[in-house]
């Protein structure tokens, strides 16, 4: 997900966002706790996602 993506959504949207991707972070990270993950780079990625939204937030205020 690109930052201009992110700034075109409203508040409620990258809330909701964020927290898919959290959801997704935690699931990943089990995942490859238990040695099922197919792809380690996702995590990684999903990351800089979260901080990208989080960057976006700061931005608005």
């Amino acid at each position: 997900m690109k930052a201009s993506e992110l700034r075109e959504m409203t508040t409620d949207q990258l809330n909701k966002e964020l927290a898919t991707l959290k959801e997704e972070l935690f699931n990943l990270r089990f995942q490859h706790a238990i040695n099922q993950l197919d792809n380690p780079m996702r995590i990684k990625a999903v990351k800089k996602d979260i901080a990208r939204i989080l960057t976006v937030m700061g931005e608005n205020e």
